[in-house]
């Protein structure tokens, strides 16, 4: 079976050849012949929460667990890309602080673990939970990211980890990588210590792009977890933080904190570099328990960008939407959560442990993820707007 991308075309690629040392996001090197237009992908989910029942479900000793089957269907898809990034939406504190979901999160080892091997580069960790567990909880955070070899930008182990701009040379192109969120839940941030985490400061985030510039990054991308949760437009906060961010600079907008999708826009940055960027104002929930319509599932966007070497030029030649839905329930290996394509309702025979309720429910979020995306957001910029079936 193939599985339906919603696909929004912009541009063609162009396609000349020389030779080149490529360093990966991991930072191995490989000598590979590449074009002249460098192409690059890069995909991007929606949040990624860990619920208590999640973590239970996962569980198989005192202190051991499994997330792996969580990503079992999806990680092939994500390893199409050069360069993967989601919202941690969770610390990991450690056993002794006590496992728990909402409204404090402090997920096991294990889940950052699993995300590593999901085929996650980075992940970002500026959001409202951030510190649920206090300024141990992000620094253990941390620490267990940099074990599983995962990059983390948002909440930082010091003034000077903040300042450090995250730039990523993938495959030839630089792309600098912010986050920044509204707020904490009223968790309280140690006076002298703001540096933990990153919140929305719109003089800041110019200063940020700024400082990304100077250090020769190609493309600005900024992440911002923002908004009312569930709504499937974005508020006047939003509206006003993504203005300003995109007059700051910034080629590529990123929302989180929703819990369900929100349109999609194209602007005109201020980089002469780039013909378009664009804003999806929320990307919903990647894992969660949040089994209620819009929440249960989202989708995967992933982006292409062509870089002109000879020309000096970036394309963004499309961004592409993979319907994705959460199960949740019996297999032959006991209950599990199990991120799949939303598409995979329409068949009868490749995951048998759908129920014909959880096919009802997966085509129902297929559905609403393709209204939200294709009705719902620009087409100002757009040449075509398709189904595409990747290869």
């Amino acid at each position: 079976m193939r599985y339906a991308f919603i696909s929004l075309l912009i541009f063609i690629f162009l396609c000349f050849s020389d030779q080149n040392v490529q360093r990966n996001a991991r930072g191995s090197h490989t000598l590979q012949m590449r074009d002249s237009a460098i192409t690059v992908s890069v995909s991007v989910t929606g949040d990624i929460m860990c619920h208590s029942v999640q973590f239970n479900y996962a569980r198989v000793a005192a202190d051991s667990f499994n997330f792996s089957p969580v990503f079992s269907e999806i990680k092939k898809y994500l390893a199409q890309s050069d360069f993967v990034f989601g919202n941690l939406e969770t610390v990991t504190a450690g056993e002794k602080k006590g496992y728990s979901g909402y409204p404090l999160f402090n997920s096991p080892d294990d889940f950052i673990a699993a995300l590593e091997e999901a085929g996650f580069d980075l992940l970002t960790t500026a959001n409202n939970h951030a510190i649920d567990r206090g300024e141990t909880g992000i620094r253990r955070t941390i620490e267990q990211l940099k074990m599983s070899h995962l990059n983390y930008n948002g909440t930082f182990l010091s003034g000077r980890d903040r300042d450090s701009i995250r730039i990523f040379d993938i495959k030839g192109i630089r792309v600098a990588f912010l986050a920044y969120t509204y707020g904490t839940n009223g968790n309280y941030i140690p006076k002298g210590k703001e540096y933990l985490v990153n919140i929305i400061d719109t003089i800041k985030i110019r200063t940020d792009i700024r400082r990304a510039r100077e250090q020769g990054s190609d493309i600005v991308l900024a992440h911002l977890h923002f908004g009312d949760e569930y709504q499937h437009l974005p508020n006047s906060y939003q509206n006003e933080v993504v203005k300003k961010t995109i007059n700051a600079g910034a080629d590529i907008i990123i929302g989180g904190h929703t819990h369900v999708l929100q349109p999609l826009d194209f602007f005109k940055t201020n980089n002469t570099r780039l013909d378009s960027g664009f804003v999806i104002y929320s990307m919903g929930n990647f894992i969660s328990n949040q089994r209620w319509r819009y929440s249960d599932g989202g989708a995967i966007l992933t982006f292409s960008l062509t870089k002109d070497i000879v020309k000096n030029s970036i394309h963004l030649n499309n961004v592409e939407f993979l319907p994705i839905w959460v199960f949740k329930g019996m297999t032959k290996s006991g209950r599990q959560y199990i991120i799949i394509p939303s598409e995979a309702a329409f068949t009868d025979s490749l995951y048998y442990f759908l129920t014909p309720q959880d096919k009802k429910l997966a085509t129902q979020s297929f559905n609403d993820t393709r209204e939200i995306i294709l009705k719902n957001s620009s087409r100002s910029r757009l040449e075509h707007i398709i189904m595409k079936n990747p290869q």
